[in-house]
């Protein structure tokens, strides 16, 4: 079931009017979780399976690693707990990349190998609920926090519907303890809630699907060499169409578990104003970026044990990541891209904060942009270096966004004037188009780099608050576009 359908309307409305009746909180809690089914078996009803599976499996697990004392006997039953996901998830979303690599590697060799393709249906979410559920028994390994009290609160929080597809990747300390006493939303956070769902179904169905999502596919999607133009502009379209897809399911999301009176961590913060690539990460998919550094970044050593050994816990990470988004090597091209990014960002920062200066002395605090003055006011140094950051951001973008590696090189080559001669296959209106929303994707990213959304509603008086709502629900309907797929939905 996707967020931006008329189907999810009917079905939150549903869910809204059950959850304040005056029922018991066990039988609240029951609704959300045959509801989270329901919005989750509309994709694939079958999968619900795995869902269980990986649910009863880990709950199970996870109690029993945090009372065993014998250290072998934990290891192995973290090691089934870590097979019983990984497994899942290798065979579903890696089955065919590791069988096409094998074939490949085989026949170089000189054998003659051609098996038959595989039919692997890629369950909806499975990367997200699994690093759900794998960040709670790891926890549970090293006690980090108490086990989830019973079946019912631990099944709801792998399966709690808006972030159930595409994240936040939650933490059991995040929302369990939501659960365990009665919870409704206020009418201040009912209203906070349907802002966040309107806004962020802006970004999805206008931003993303209406505005952008056409000269992005027209430019990836056409075979000849490409103007610079044209290819640098299809480019933008794709960046920005991917934060408002992705951005806007986790608006949606929090603003949907709000009205339920539940509270989701933030996902994203404005990361097209970071200021270098560690910046970044910390405003990208903020939730999986945390459960990387946590679950995978610092195991491998961190920044504990020397550079060499920080410089390879980085880039492991980032190629896993790329790889995480997507069973070929151009994403994880586009995770090791990242790490090399990585990599030389902390070479400098080392060195400038030993000579006193560089990237380690802007000031990176919120300009006073939105009390007046943006251009007087604004740090002209971070902001060009966000603009640099954000130019080096939209190259990885085309090994995300190409299917093939011939793709992304034929896209950089269009990109920086080396095609042989380079075709114009977008219109003036669509060039138009994507310069201004860029422009003013970058610009409110800046302004807004330390702000929230709802404490900026807040700021604003109740008729021009009530104005832009207006305006964002029109042009909703307006664009009748409520089919098209979220992005993340793959991966």
């Amino acid at each position: 079931m996707l967020f931006n359908s008329y189907t999810f309307v009917v079905f939150f409305a549903v869910i809204l009017v059950l959850h304040n009746l005056p029922f018991s909180w066990k039988v609240k809690k029951t609704n959300l979780l045959i509801a989270s089914y329901i919005f989750y078996a509309a994709w694939n009803p079958p999968f619900i399976l795995l869902l269980w599976l990986s649910t009863v499996v880990d709950y199970f697990v996870g109690r029993a690693l945090y009372t065993q004392e014998n250290p072998y006997k934990k290891k192995l039953l973290l090691v089934v707990s870590l097979i019983g996901n990984l497994g899942m998830l290798c065979f579903f979303k890696y089955g065919g990349f590791l069988l096409d690599n094998f074939v490949a590697l085989v026949n170089a060799l000189g054998g003659d190998f051609h098996p038959a393709a595989p039919n692997i249906i890629l369950p909806a979410g499975i990367s997200f609920y699994t690093f759900t559920t794998l960040c709670y028994t790891i926890d549970m390994y090293h006690k980090k926090s108490e086990p989830v009290k019973s079946l019912l609160d631990f099944s709801l929080f792998v399966t709690f519907f808006p972030h159930l597809v595409a994240g936040p990747i939650v933490r059991p300390p995040q929302l369990v303890p939501q659960f365990e006493s009665p919870r409704t939303a206020t009418q201040k956070q009912m209203l906070e809630g349907l802002l966040l769902l309107s806004l962020g179904l802006f970004m999805k169905v206008v931003l993303a699907d209406s505005m952008l999502s056409g000269p992005a596919e027209e430019v990836f999607n056409t075979p000849q060499w490409l103007s610079a133009l044209d290819a640098w502009m299809g480019v933008f379209a794709f960046s920005g169409q991917i934060f408002f897809d992705f951005a806007g399911y986790s608006t949606c999301a929090i603003g949907a578990a709000l009205c339920l009176g539940f509270i989701l961590p933030q996902n994203f913060l404005y990361p097209y104003a970071a200021i270098g690539f560690s910046d970044f990460w910390r405003r990208w998919h903020i939730t999986l970026s945390a459960w990387l550094r946590d679950y995978l970044y610092i195991p491998l050593g961190g920044n504990r044990h020397g550079a060499l050994r920080t410089y390879f816990s980085l880039m492991v990470t980032m190629l896993l990541g790329g790889l995480w988004h997507g069973a070929s090597w151009t994403f994880v091209v586009w995770g090791g891209l990242h790490g090399l990014y990585l990599w030389i960002e902390r070479f400098f920062k080392e060195r400038a904060s030993v000579a006193g200066g560089g990237l380690s002395n802007i000031n990176t605090e919120a300009p006073p942009a939105l009390r007046g003055g943006f251009f007087t006011s604004i740090n002209l140094r971070g902001f060009l270096y966000a603009l640099l950051t954000f130019m080096l951001v939209n190259i990885t973008w085309v090994f995300f966004r190409a299917g093939s590696f011939d793709k992304a090189w034929q896209m950089l080559q269009s990109m920086f004037g080396m095609a042989p001669e380079g075709a114009a296959v977008l219109t003036t209106l669509a060039i138009i188009k994507v310069t201004v929303i860029t422009t003013g994707m970058v610009l409110t990213h800046w302004v807004m780099r330390n702000s929230r959304v709802l404490d900026v509603a807040y700021r604003m008086s109740w008729w021009l608050l009530g104005l832009l709502w207006a305006t964002l629900v029109l042009l909703l309907i307006w664009s009748q576009e409520s089919g098209s797929s979220f992005i993340y939905f793959q991966f």
